[in-house]
């Protein structure tokens, strides 16, 4: 699985909740609350957005509900109750680098192409990892509402002697502090003391608008590996409620796996934990000299690669990863397998007396400009059934709540 890890002190938060919202159609975004969490306690109601469906409206609590979610907003507010926290840290050497994801929480309605604009991310990418339709006509104009929780593609490097994004800048807005950056804009991902080590930054309450901030961000790899099977690994902020039995479950991995990878020598998290979540993947087989060599897909997902010509899916149900022309309006090279007349992603099946004898046209990877596919012909027990080109992934509608910023403590120590 890879080298020993270590768990450093963090930050404590507390829980937000919002009374309710509505998912816009127009491409602007909506004339809502824009929530900043390090200066009071509100927050959202977590919502999936269907990938089908993009727009629907979501219902208003009643006035007696409302006063009490008022009620207890206040006494959070009163009695704030922060808690030792503690990040999960994968030492590293060299210069290598591999595809990960970080689990974020919207802290206000944002479009797609806002969100992508925060983490230097491709839409398709994160449409992607989201199972969501990124072919759907403005996609990268389409609304996320707040408190949405979304996986977010990174790449995870090798820096300082440990992993983290280190590709994400953040160009800071007026009134912004290092507190707000970290614990309202990027949902406790981070915290404060980073952001300012990574900058050299003297005084964390004044950060000149329009200054570009690196925001490096908690990631891992292990080999992209979990017990010798493919895994994506994934940054997850624990929220309030949280249990290792019930990350597990959500997640479709073990007990035994996340203490493992975390080093946890009891199945117990606290609020703001940064812990490392193994997604059960689908791995390529693509040569080493294909530019999405080493590609590896969350299960329930699918990924854009090949210059947005190809998309290849993994699951829910089956292991193996497929690949088919992505629904994209973009010029590509052709798909066609050689001395035959199948597309990539075609599958022809015959039943004989023998079993079934499957012809297909599968995907191996992309060089120079180039999509590579290769004819197969196998004899199988029985004939294979249609293929769903985008799984869906199950979203939480767990409370949720951001890390507080102020409460922030240092981040990864040595």
């Amino acid at each position: 699985m890879g080298p020993a890890i270590t768990l450093s002190p963090r930050a404590g938060c507390h829980t937000q909740q919002k009374t309710g919202f509505e998912l816009p159609t127009s491409k602007s975004k909506a004339q809502g609350e824009s929530t900043d969490f390090t200066k009071r306690c509100t927050g959202a109601s977590g919502r999936s957005l269907d990938s089908r469906n993009p727009s629907f409206p979501l219902p208003m609590p009643s006035s007696i509900f409302f006063f009490f979610l008022l009620l207890l907003f206040l006494l959070l507010c009163a009695f704030p109750r922060p808690a030792i926290s503690k990040s999960t840290i994968e030492p590293c050497a060299g210069s290598d680098a591999c595809a990960a994801l970080v689990g974020y929480t919207l802290y206000a309605d944002l479009k797609v192409s806002e969100v992508t604009a925060l983490f230097q991310a491709d839409p398709a990418a994160l449409l992607a990892a989201n199972a969501f339709d990124a072919s759907l006509p403005d996609a990268e104009d389409r609304i996320l509402p707040a408190g949405l929780f979304l996986r977010v593609p990174v790449t995870c490097a090798c820096a300082d002697g440990i992993r983290k994004c280190v590709s994400v800048r953040y160009r800071a807005r007026p009134d912004d502090t290092l507190a707000s950056i970290a614990g309202s804009v990027y949902a406790g991902l981070v915290s404060a003391d980073q952001i300012r080590e990574a900058n050299g930054i003297t005084d964390p309450e004044a950060v000149e608008a329009g200054r570009s901030v690196a925001v490096p961000l908690p990631c891992f790899c292990f080999n992209s590996s979990d017990n010798m099977l493919p895994a994506v690994y994934l940054s997850y902020v624990v929220r309030v409620g949280d249990t290792v039995p019930g990350i597990a479950t959500a997640y479709s991995t073990t007990v035994a796996d996340i203490m493992n990878v975390n080093a946890m020598g009891t199945p117990s998290v606290k609020p703001c934990d940064i812990i490392a979540i193994p997604l059960p993947a689908c791995a390529s087989t693509f040569p080493k000299y294909s530019s999405d060599y080493g590609l590896v897909v969350a299960n329930g997902t699918y990924t854009i690669t090949a210059s947005h010509c190809v998309q290849c899916t993994c699951g829910p149900e089956d292991p193996n990863l497929h690949c088919m022309p992505a629904s994209l309006s973009v010029s590509c090279s052709s798909m066609q397998c050689r001395n035959s007349d199948l597309m990539l992603g075609n599958v022809t099946s015959q039943l004989t007396s023998a079993g079934c004898s499957v012809s297909s046209c599968t995907y191996g990877g992309f060089v120079n400009g180039t999509i590579i596919t290769t004819l197969s012909n196998s004899l199988q027990p029985k004939c294979p059934g249609t293929l769903d080109a985008r799984p869906s992934i199950t979203h939480s509608h767990k409370r949720v709540y951001v890390c507080s910023a102020a409460n922030m403590a240092a981040g990864p120590s040595a």
